[in-house]
């Protein structure tokens, strides 16, 4: 028998073929399919609620499998985490206005402020007061002579050439 188009088959070998193909269809060789369902054949009250049956539970799975799977959530809501901080960072610079620069600007400016005005406080109990006293004359000498000429001259004041 062939199912070559170019052989067409009469009314009762048509007929003979879609019986057998039919037949193959419905039929299941024993063991062939795993049983994926269950029924239960205990019979439900006539009033209120059916109690729980236990079903049985027969999957196995692997402990590689278990463990992708576990870890593959885990990266999921990392990454979301990451996007959402991504997103939030760059929604803030987005809406950057000059309030918003001095606001993050200030703490920094008064940290700074307040380190050197320490650094001033610390340099000046650094030096000790002197007083001079001098010993004999004290000439204070005020003349001033300039001796300066021409566009680029170098000025020198109070001394002598």
């Amino acid at each position: 028998m062939t199912t070559d188009p170019q052989y067409p088959l009469t009314a009762e070998e048509a007929a003979t073929e879609a019986a057998r193909l039919i037949r193959a269809a419905y039929e299941q060789p024993a063991g062939r399919f795993p049983a994926t369902s269950f029924r239960d054949t205990t019979p439900v009250p006539a009033i209120g609620s059916t109690p729980p049956v236990p079903q049985p539970d027969s999957r196995i799975v692997p402990a590689w499998a278990l463990g992708v799977a576990v870890a593959s959530v885990g990266v999921g809501a990392g990454v979301t985490g990451v996007g959402c901080g991504a997103w939030l960072v760059l929604q803030g610079l987005s809406s950057v206005t000059l309030l918003g620069v001095l606001a993050i600007v200030a703490p920094f400016a008064g940290v700074a402020m307040v380190a050197t005005a320490v650094g001033s406080v610390i340099s000046r109990a650094r030096r000790s007061a002197t007083t001079n006293v001098y010993q004999g004359t004290v000439i204070q000498s005020t003349e001033i002579t300039s001796t300066a000429k021409g566009l680029g001259a170098r000025s020198q004041v109070g001394g002598e050439l």
